[in-house]
């Protein structure tokens, strides 16, 4: 089963509460920005170990990659102020 880039976005949406969802890709690499206050005080590590979580089994067998940049809802607001 191909996975497109929405379905990642909605699975990502539903699991973890965020401001911000953005999926991008070719059915098996994918590209993601994700803002979430759930974010705050975590590591990096700890930040794409939330996002794997609401994936879940997915990573494994339907999405061969993926790459990511997540942000606390305050890193996000002082990006879009550059």
């Amino acid at each position: 089963m191909v996975m497109l880039p929405e379905d990642i976005q909605a699975f990502i949406a539903n699991a973890l509460p965020c401001d911000y969802v953005r999926v991008e890709g070719d059915g098996t690499h994918f590209e993601a920005v994700i803002v979430s206050a759930e974010f705050r005080g975590k590591t990096m590590v700890q930040q794409h170990q939330l996002v794997y979580r609401a994936l879940g089994d997915r990573m494994q067998q339907q999405i061969h990659a993926l790459s990511m940049k997540t942000f606390t809802p305050e890193q996000w607001a002082e990006l879009a102020g550059r």
